[in-house]
């Protein structure tokens, strides 16, 4: 199909169902899309928007140009982000919460390194890490002890096609443990129909620099068509902050295969090395700050805890899947995706790095003391520990969808399970000798005594599956309603020889499960317009903690629960793009937790508390016919507390509001952006509702005023060679972003935004 027939099918509202991802988007009126020939799918790649997600953007000149866009399709608030924006806007070395962030209701922390250069957290609509799923080719990723992301472990931005935040559960096919206050949904690279190399070399400040490859096979005739793309990339920097160096290493390689006319076989597979020196509880005290400046992380002392060599990491992941898809006949689809992944993080860290936040010599006498044996007298040492966390996942995920004329039925099953081992080992960071500091501890049943070195030792599994099921139906031209309903099982165990917290063997499991209701409305007013509504139930389950103490029986802790009210619009003209929306959702079930006064019962945790979430979000591009396109756009946050009898709070790290707005030039050989993202006012640390003289929730230390970061981006094609410059922070705004509490204020841990920072580099494509 040529891409001005494209073009007009797709100006049209034609129709497409996204292989699992959340959302039934544009789909033929009355049968379901066949697989692309190799010819149909190569080219449908060729200026896509929404690359690799089966998501149809109207191609407009604003959409085309535009950082973020969203979809005539929408059934929930959402934002795509396009590989043109990733490649011609971002610094090479961005990690998928960078590339996000530009979204509304987006905030980002961490980065303190550089960006990518150390992990981030990016939080929607004040919604944590944790509390919204991550995705890749539509399978969810997380940790296996609560559902976290590391940012730039798994998947750098070489590996990225397009990314789409949802800012919201989805419908009933959006699979993953937390379906709870939204999704980022990452799409692998592309392959492609044309044969090309692409070579890409940076660098710039804190001696950065990164070398990238790209390989693209075109069709091989010989092998029926099949494309391959293969990518590799290396990472090396000293870091922005003191004694902080950063490597990592990429390989990416992706096959799709066709099967005959009507099928399709699609091999991926990535892996990750990352190794950089960084301690464990990261972030600067105030007094570290006021001697060392604000970027101070490790030093030269071996004297010390922050001795840069006592803190190192390396990290090794990798992530496979085998998607295969086929037309079982005119109105019917079927979608098999088979995938593993692991996360091995291996760590040497200081015991304490606040410990010197007022750095007397008595308390660095104090401090650095160890036990090499059992019951003997401390000495003077370093005292650190070794920390193990690997974990290998797999899972499989199979959905079929029947087309019957005046709609479509769209069911299948996701089952998953993992095995993790974590561990940690008090040591002396000296001689790597063995440190007996911790609590003497006895197994109650067997009364063998846990030896004081070992903080844990253990071994836990999780056993996930959820069936779901959509009805979309399509009464009238234009309109679809879509029903669905999913039910989830999920099931922790531990299996520990010295369990966390407890310090003694132990057998634990807990299973939950939930029904969750869905229901979606999409409507074309014109060919230009549509608006959308969404009515969702969304679900979380307890984290592994739950069962880190000595009675889980007396814990009654259920799932955190979400439901979620979201009505919006959009517009696609000729030269603006435009969407609004408008959310609510009701947050219940908090996870909380206390030490029980009757002795023995130890640590007992429960539901307590809510949250209520609203507020309105928009986009905006305006392009003129000269390649100039100026965009906005901007979230009103509202994430309160919702108690009875008790003050009504924003809660912590959810920023009141965001906005971002830029210009951008493309003509010719010239590529031109100047972009600026600002997150509004929030509390670094849960207010408390009082404000009581001393109150340190109430503090306004711990509250911030927001802070933004501007990039300049330009580049110019000399032929085949491109050659770029940006300035990261343009502003070099050096504001904090966030702040970790300690045991009291002098021991609290501040993050700033890394000050300006330059990038040159050259493309080479042939």
């Amino acid at each position: 199909m040529g891409k001005q027939v494209r073009r007009a099918m797709i100006g049209s509202a034609a129709m497409i169902i996204t292989p699992f991802y959340g959302t039934a988007h544009a789909a033929d009126a009355l049968t379901p899309p066949a697989i692309p020939t190799v010819d149909a799918q190569t080219q449908s790649q060729s200026g896509d928007i929404a690359e690799g997600s089966d998501i149809v953007v109207t191609a407009t000149r604003p959409n085309e140009i535009a950082p973020v866009t969203a979809s005539l399709q929408a059934t929930q608030p959402h934002s795509i982000v396009s590989r043109s924006f990733i490649e011609d806007s971002l610094p090479a070395t961005a990690d998928f919460n960078q590339i996000a962030l530009i979204s509304p209701s987006v905030s980002n922390t961490g980065s303190a390194n550089g960006t990518g250069l150390s992990e981030s957290k990016a939080q929607i609509r004040g919604f944590q890490d944790g509390e919204y799923n991550v995705t890749y080719d539509g399978v969810p990723f997380g940790d296996t002890n609560d559902p976290t992301h590391h940012s730039n472990t798994f998947f750098p931005s070489n590996t990225i096609e397009t990314l789409i935040v949802d800012r919201g559960p989805g419908n009933a096919s959006q699979l993953g443990q937390a379906t709870f206050g939204g999704n980022i949904n990452l799409f692998s690279r592309a392959t492609r129909k044309d044969a090309s190399v692409e070579m890409k070399g940076t660098y710039g400040s804190f001696n950065t620099y990164l070398l990238r490859g790209l390989v693209q096979s075109g069709a091989i005739d010989k092998l029926g068509g099949t494309e391959i793309a293969l990518s590799g990339q290396h990472v090396a920097s000293d870091g922005a902050r003191t004694f902080s160096p950063f490597k990592s290493n990429n390989i990416f390689g992706k096959a799709m295969i066709p099967i005959g006319p009507n099928a399709r076989l699609t091999l991926l597979a990535t892996y990750n090395e990352n190794t950089f020196n960084q301690p464990d509880n990261d972030g600067a005290t105030p007094s570290q700050i006021a001697q060392f400046g604000k970027y101070f992380s490790l030093n030269n002392d071996p004297n010390s805890q922050t001795y840069y060599k006592y803190n190192r990491t390396h990290k090794t992941t990798d992530f496979e899947v085998a998607k295969f898809e086929a037309t079982l006949a005119p109105w019917a689809t079927f979608e098999n995706r088979a995938y593993t992944y692991s996360y091995d993080n291996e760590t040497l860290s200081g015991n304490d790095v606040t410990l010197f936040a007022t750095a007397t010599a008595a308390q660095i006498a104090t401090a650095n003391v160890v036990t090499l044996t059992p019951g003997a007298k401390a000495m003077t040492g370093v005292p650190g520990y070794t920390k193990t966390n690997k974990y290998r996942v797999f899972g499989n995920i199979a959905k079929t969808r029947i087309d019957f004329g005046f709609g479509a039925i769209t069911a299948g099953a996701w089952l998953e399970w993992s095995n993790t081992y974590r561990q940690q080992r008090d040591v002396d960071l000296v001689t790597g000798g063995r440190n007996y500091i911790e609590k003497a501890v006895a197994d109650p049943i067997s009364k063998a005594a846990t030896p004081q070195d070992i903080k844990f030792d253990q071994n836990s599994h999780t056993n996930h599956t959820e069936e779901f099921v959509e009805l979309e139906l399509r009464p009238i031209s234009g309109l679809k309603i879509t029903p669905g309903f999913k039910h989830v099982d999920f099931n922790r165990q531990i299996d520990a020889t010295y369990n966390q917290t407890t310090r003694y063997a132990q057998k634990q499991s807990n299973t939950y499960t939930a029904d969750l209701p869905f229901a979606t409305i999409n409507y074309a007013v014109t060919p230009q317009v549509s608006v959308y509504a969404q009515y969702a139930r969304g679900f979380l389950a307890p984290p592994l903690s739950v069962l880190y103490v000595a009675n889980p029986g007396l814990s009654t802790v259920a799932p955190e629960r979400s439901t979620n009210y979201q009505a919006g619009a959009v517009y696609h003209g000729s030269n603006l793009s435009l969407d609004v929306d408008v959310y609510k959702i009701d947050f219940t079930n908090k996870f909380t937790s206390v030490v029980s006064t009757v002795p023995g019962e130890g640590t007992v945790f429960f539901n307590q508390g809510a949250v209520q979430y609203k507020g309105v979000e928009g986009q905006i591009t305006y392009a003129f016919p000269i390649g100039v396109a100026v965009f906005a756009n901007g979230s009103r946050n509202h994430a309160k507390t919702d108690n009875p009898g008790m003050i009504r709070q924003q809660v912590a790290k959810a920023p009141e509001w965001t906005a971002a707005g830029g210009i951008l030039y493309k003509h010719g050989p010239i590529r031109f952006s100047l972009i600026d993202k600002w997150v509004g006012k929030q509390f670094f640390i849960a207010p408390g509702g009082s404000i009581a003289p001393g109150n340190a929730y109430d503090n306004p230390v711990y509250q911030s005023r927001g802070y933004n970061s501007a990039i300049l981006s330009a580049r110019y094609d000399i032929g085949p060679v491109r050659i770029g410059v940006e300035v990261n922070n343009l502003l070099d705004s050096k504001r904090v972003t966030s702040i970790s509490a300690g045991k009291t204020s002098p021991f609290d841990q501040y993050f700033y935004q890394v000050g300006r920072a330059f990038t040159g580099d050259i493309t080479v494509t042939f």
